[in-house]
Parts: C-alpha cells; sequence; structure tokens
C-alpha cells in the first residue's frame, strides 16, 4: 500500500462519476434541441435514452465480473476511452444512429466507472466503506445539478448544444490523466485471498439475494422519480425542473453529511428511515400543488438520498465475500430495473391520457400513486431487515475472515 495514493485515486473517482452524471443532467438538458435538430420524434428520443439504462448495467455487470482479473486501472482506461469516444460522438452527431451509439457509449463509459470505482473505494476504505461510498455518490447528485445549471447558462447566454456536450471533456482528460499516472491496490477481495469460487457461492447467500431484490425497489424510486420529474409534474408547477434541482441538491447534503448520519444510525435503520421519508415525498408530490410540492420535493430528496451507496455499503460490509462483483450485480440490478419500469410507466402514462381525452393533468400524479407502493412494499421488508440484523453478530473483515 506504500506507493497508493488513497487521496488522490478517491479524488480521481469523484471527477470520473461527475462525468457519468454530467452525461445525465446535460443529455436532458438537450434532449428536445436534438429532437428539433435531427427531426427526431419522441419515440426515437426515448429510444436513445434508454440505451444509456441499458449501456450502464451491461458494463456494470461485465466489468464486475472481469475486474479482479484485469484490475481496476485496465477498466478505467476502458471507461475512459468510451466516455471520450462517446462525447466526442454526441459533439458530431449527424443523426439518429450516431446519436443512439455515442449514447450506448457514454452509457458503457457509465457503467464501467461505477464497476471499477465501487470495489476501489471500498478497497481504499476497508473500515468506513458506506461513509465513502456515500461521499463518493454525492457526485452522481452533484453532477446533475452542475449539469442542469451548465444547460441553463448557456442556453441564456446563445450558446450551442455542442458546446455544452463539450464541457464533459475538461473532466474526462483530466480523471483518464490522474489514473494513468497513479498506482492502484488490488480489490479487497484478491487481497485478502478469498477465492472466486468462494466470491460466487457468498452470491447465493440468501440476505444478498433479498437485498438484490430490494434494490430493484430503491433504484426506481430514486432514479425513476427523478428522472420523470419534470414530466410527471408539469402541469402541477411551472418550475418542475427546479423540483429536480432542490431534490438532488438535498442529495448531495445529505451525502456529505453521511458519517454524522451513519454514527447515529445503522445502515439497516438509515434504510428503513430513509424509506419511510420516500413513500411520504411520492405521496406528497402526487397530492400537493403550487408551491407546497418544493416541500415534498425536499421530503423526497431526504428519503432517497441514502438509498443506493447505502444498499451498496451494507452488502460489502455484511458480506464482504461477494467482493466487487456483489457490488456490481447491486448496481446493474438497479439501473436494470429502472429502465424496464419506465418503459411500463411510460405506456401507462400513455394509457391515461388516452383515456381522458389528451387531458393530461391527472397522469402524473397517477403514476407517481402508482409508484408509490414500492416504497410502502419496502417499509415492510427494511422493518423486517432490522429485526433480523439485532440477533446478527457484525460482520466480519475480509482481512480477519481470510487469517
Amino acid at each position: 500500500m506504500q506507493s497508493i495514493n488513497r487521496t488522490q485515486l478517491f479524488r480521481a473517482s469523484c471527477l470520473s462519476l461527475l462525468v457519468t452524471s454530467l452525461s445525465f443532467g446535460i443529455r436532458a438538458g438537450i434532449l428536445n434541441k436534438l429532437g428539433t435538430d435531427f427531426q427526431l420524434d419522441k419515440e426515437q428520443l426515448a429510444s436513445i435514452t434508454a440505451t444509456a439504462f441499458w449501456g450502464f448495467p451491461l458494463a456494470v455487470v461485465i466489468g464486475g465480473i472481469i475486474v479482479d482479473i484485469i484490475g481496476m486501472k485496465r477498466l478505467l482506461v476502458l471507461a475512459f476511452i468510451f466516455h471520450l469516444a462517446g462525447i466526442l460522438l454526441t459533439i458530431f452527431a449527424t443523426g439518429y444512429w450516431t446519436l443512439f451509439l455515442s449514447t450506448l457509449l457514454i452509457g458503457l463509459a457509465n457503467g464501467t466507472v461505477e464497476a471499477a470505482c465501487n470495489p476501489l473505494v471500498t478497497s481504499l476504505y476497508t473500515d468506513n466503506k458506506t461513509t465513502k461510498l456515500n461521499h463518493f455518490h454525492l457526485w452522481f447528485p452533484g453532477g446533475i445539478v452542475i449539469g442542469t445549471l451548465v444547460v441553463l447558462l448557456f442556453n441564456s447566454i446563445g450558446l450551442s448544444w455542442q458546446i455544452q456536450v463539450g464541457v464533459m471533456l475538461i473532466p474526462t482528460v483530466i480523471y483518464g490523466y490522474l489514473f494513468s499516472k497513479l498506482d492502484f491496490p488490488v480489490t479487497e477481495r484478491v487481497a485478502s485471498g478469498v477465492s472466486t469460487a468462494g466470491m460466487y457461492r457468498a452470491l447465493w447467500n440468501p440476505l444478498f439475494i433479498f437485498m438484490f431484490i430490494c434494490m430493484f425497489g430503491t433504484a426506481i424510486t430514486e432514479l425513476f422519480t427523478g428522472q420523470w420529474i419534470d414530466v410527471l409534474l408539469k402541469n402541477v408547477t411551472q418550475n418542475a425542473i427546479l423540483i429536480l434541482t432542490l431534490d438532488t441538491g438535498v442529495m448531495v447534503l445529505g451525502r456529505a453529511f453521511a458519517k454524522p448520519v451513519l454514527k447515529l444510525f445503522s445502515p439497516q435503520v438509515l434504510l428503513l428511515i430513509s424509506t419511510i421519508l420516500a413513500a411520504t415525498g411520492i405521496f406528497l408530490l402526487s397530492t400537493l400543488t403550487g408551491n407546497a410540492v418544493f416541500f415534498a420535493a425536499i421530503i423526497f430528496g431526504m428519503g432517497v438520498c441514502y438509498f443506493w451507496p447505502t444498499m451498496l455499503g451494507f452488502v460489502n460490509t455484511n458480506l464482504p465475500k461477494t467482493g466487487a462483483l456483489g457490488l456490481n450485480l447491486m448496481g446493474g440490478a438497479g439501473m436494470f430495473a429502472v429502465s424496464l419500469y419506465t418503459v411500463i410507466m411510460g405506456k401507462y402514462y400513455d394509457n391515461i391520457v388516452k383515456a381522458a381525452n389528451g387531458n393530461n393533468t391527472t397522469a402524473g400524479p397517477k403514476v407517481l400513486q402508482a409508484t408509490l407502493v414500492i416504497p410502502l412494499v419496502l417499509i415492510v421488508a427494511f422493518a423486517g431487515l432490522v429485526i433480523y440484523m439485532r440477533n446478527k453478530k457484525p460482520a466480519e473483515t475480509l482481512n480477519s475472515a481470510a487469517h
């Protein structure tokens, strides 16, 4: 560990995740402009957007399988190449297929970043995994805030969408340079001598299977609602995009203060409290109107802010033998569930609008109320988890388990 610069590696990881989230924020902001410039209909735009969501789980799962074999550094070089190619191809896009391919490359890059950086963070901070995963993952909502502000600012001064996309090249080149010159540790599982067969066996632990299924619900609650807030609440408030900025801003703050929060609550208790707040937030978002919606967004943001990193941290802390693959299967499951649920709810939304003869004022709240079922089920699941974990000894670290 002598030549491993923990701080520099962590900062470079945060920059690579910033590129991932900027791609979400900036693409969301320029989507309508792309539709106009390239004469794309809503269905074509939806299929372009969806490629990022299935490119991500594909890369995360494959990355999780190969990261221990090829090492985290090579995986991050691959992420850098995908990001660079995806961004340049977007800037010089000529129509539907170049946009489709560029979005797929960015989705693959985003998934590859998580496939390498989640195990990197847990390997660098073996004694503090959940807190550091929260600090790392604050750059996801952080980047969405920065991305939407970049779009608003550049639009107001009349700069083209190509320049907005080009902004992503700056952090991409910096993280690529930093990772190329830094030394990497091996993953925690490899360092502690747990075999590949031992890792695959650990994935069949009933606790892992339970958390894997719960990840579908936490990811849908957070990412589907966040991505769709603009569409769902267009008729409820004039400033639907500001709700997304407020919600993601709350998430940045929450994750920044993960350390004191995790001193007060165990990860499983935090997940239960988060689910109660998220369910309350979705209920309020579907019923309140006018400026009261902003209060609902704050409650919702407080609820979902700890979901993703705490789910990963819980699994890696309590089931350390699942290793990098366990972390990345969780991330892949989350994104895959969001992509499927988005398609189902898109059809549900259209059906409500058709049934109401094009009057879609109730469609958004109805979709939110249907989604509310998911965190309500999770409240029961996490209450059970809290009771189950009371009777369990704290998990050994991998190093102590190996000796």
